[in-house]
């Protein structure tokens, strides 16, 4: 399969919540994916830099509760070490980084993904 493959969807997720009257909720989120020879993860992080700026949301240089920044994150489906929480105006609304080869072997995938998801129904 010819390089990169690059997928981005916007959808609803449905997610447990016992605090509803159905037991569940929706939230509508975005996901991006750039799968090639290199992981490429300023593919993604360009991606989120322009979401961001088209939500008039800036970079918060100084990491407080205006605008959005990132923060080192530990989740077994990413890299150790190469994986961030999104934050928004001191809300985590996201995560952005490199797949576990673990996770790229489930789905049969040779070469290394970045991957983006923010929850955007605050925005919506």
């Amino acid at each position: 399969m010819p390089l990169p493959i690059k997928l981005f969807e916007i959808a609803d997720v449905v997610l447990k919540d016992p605090e509803t009257e159905v037991g569940a909720r929706n939230e509508r989120r975005i996901c991006a994916v750039n799968c090639n020879r290199n992981a490429g993860f300023e593919i993604v992080h360009g991606l989120l830099d322009k979401i961001m700026s088209l939500l008039e949301v800036s970079w918060s240089r100084k990491k407080d509760s205006v605008g959005y920044y990132l923060k080192a994150a530990n989740d077994p489906a990413y890299f150790p070490g190469r994986c961030a929480h999104v934050i928004c105006h001191g809300t985590i609304v996201g995560k952005i980084g490199v797949l576990h080869p673990d996770v790229l072997g489930k789905f049969e995938l040779s070469n290394p993904c970045s991957v983006l998801e923010l929850n955007i129904q605050q925005f919506v």
